[in-house]
């Protein structure tokens, strides 16, 4: 069963418990979820049988679930919860995921967690906060397994025996020196599948290059990606260990890049809760709606500038639409290409006057082409070849304009420290209206008047 055919059908169920009143059967469901099942089922549900299911969730499973759901759902559920409640679910958490959970607790109950921790872990919870969180650093699990270079696969697998336990994911024990400096990497199959009488130094590997501490998450991601890692290890300044990241936090980044495109392309938030009160959600929603409006009135003024070509032509209000319409679609074309790309680390300064040019003569073709197309079209229509000529030619500077337009919007407005998927759509959509509106009517006024 697919995930979202699952979530559906655990809702249903749910629903139907709670409207039955069998708070039993609600019961023995949310103790069968996966935390990261039930995150996604208490996103799903209105606040009033949100929090009548949060009072069902085992103490023991209330840390780890809110870690697994959204910003805005996760600090409804803490406002709701008392203090010693919020201390026991912290309690046996995972120390990465602990540190995403504190970032969102009052600083009072921050120091009542740490307090709460034996003096190693504290420390340990210390350093991964001390980084940001989109960072390598603050998404590094610190729970890791380190070994000398000089002893033997015996001497570590007596080691391991001894102590265990290993923490969960752990597919690969670290070699360093003395100091925690990272040397190498041990992998678990060369470890149980080599001479026991061997060193680690001659079975570990050295291809494993470590991730500094202060590495964005987008590069983090590329690591990844292009050296098909399910592990690596993090360092400090000084190349010392400090912790290992997984593929399942790489995924975990994954998807939160994936939404917040998604969701930004419409000025909206990933982490917003979908049942938020509607004053709320209406206000987050209006700043948007607000830019749009004085865009659109911006476009506006432009054909205004041109409302008596437009009354002697009548035509030209008719056809108006066609060339920002293009434009805005071409625009569009280039703009979701050129970000894509930036994400993925694609462009820089030895490649971005090609990626220009090649954009340009994308933009230039298809508007050649297109061109000669809505001049035959408009011709036909209404017989009239000056007006076909016109917004021909209208076409043809929108379209070049736009892709342009989206080649540079993504870069600039990266440079100016704002996200390209929040804010490139509005900017492009306002350049190919004025432009579209601008060309076609100007042109109009020129030589059809």
């Amino acid at each position: 069963m697919e995930a979202r055919e699952h979530i559906q059908t655990n809702l249903r169920l749910l629903r139907e418990s709670l409207d039955s009143g069998s708070m039993r059967s609600a019961r023995l469901l949310i103790h069968s979820l996966h935390p990261s099942e039930l995150a996604r089922l208490l996103e799903s549900l209105p606040l009033r049988e949100r929090a009548v299911i949060w009072e069902m969730v085992e103490p023991e499973l209330e840390g780890d679930v809110l870690v697994e759901v959204a910003d805005e759902v996760r600090d409804d559920l803490i406002k709701g919860m008392q203090a010693e409640d919020l201390l026991a679910a912290t309690e046996g958490m995972e120390l990465d995921d602990l540190a995403d959970l504190v970032a969102d607790l009052p600083e009072a109950l921050t120091q009542e967690v740490l307090r709460s921790l034996d003096n190693q872990d504290q420390e340990r919870l210390r350093q991964v906060l001390a980084y940001d969180e989109d960072s390598a650093g603050g998404l590094m699990n610190v729970d890791i397994i380190t070994v000398r270079p000089d002893v033997t696969v015996e001497v570590v697998l007596r080691y391991l025996r001894a102590h265990g336990d290993i923490p969960d994911g752990t597919d690969t024990i670290y070699v360093v020196t003395r100091d925690n400096e990272y040397v190498g990497s041990l992998y678990l199959t060369r470890l149980l599948t080599q001479n026991p009488d061997q060193s680690v130094e001659a079975v570990m590997s050295t291809d494993i290059l470590p991730i500094p501490a202060h590495t964005p998450t987008e590069e983090v991601v590329w690591e990844f990606e292009n050296r098909d890692l399910l592990s690596a290890p993090v360092v400090d300044d000084e190349y010392r260990i400090v912790g290992r990241i997984t593929v399942d936090d790489v995924v975990d980044i994954i998807r939160d890049e994936a939404e917040h495109s998604f969701m930004s392309a419409a000025g909206l938030d990933e982490e917003a809760d979908m049942f938020a009160p509607v004053v709320k959600s209406a206000r987050r929603r209006a700043l948007w709606l607000g830019v749009n409006l004085a865009t659109a009135f911006l476009a506006a003024s432009v054909v205004d500038m041109f409302q008596t070509t437009i009354d002697k032509i009548v035509l030209l209000a008719v056809l108006m639409p066609v060339v920002p319409s293009m434009g805005g679609v071409a625009g569009t074309q280039s703009l979701t290409i050129i970000t894509r790309a930036m994400a993925l680390g694609l462009i820089d300064k030895t490649n971005a006057r090609r990626i220009f040019k090649k954009e340009l003569m994308v933009g230039i073709l298809n508007s050649l082409v297109w061109s000669v197309v809505v001049a035959a079209f408009t011709y036909a229509w209404f017989n009239e070849w000056r007006i076909g000529a016109v917004i021909a030619a209208a076409m043809s500077i929108n379209l070049t304009i736009a892709a342009g337009a989206g080649f540079a919007i993504p870069l600039t407005l990266k440079r100016m420290n704002i996200d390209p998927a929040l804010a490139g759509g509005v900017v492009l959509t306002t350049i190919t209206d004025v432009a579209g509106y601008m060309a076609f009517l100007g042109l109009g006024a020129a030589f059809l008047l």
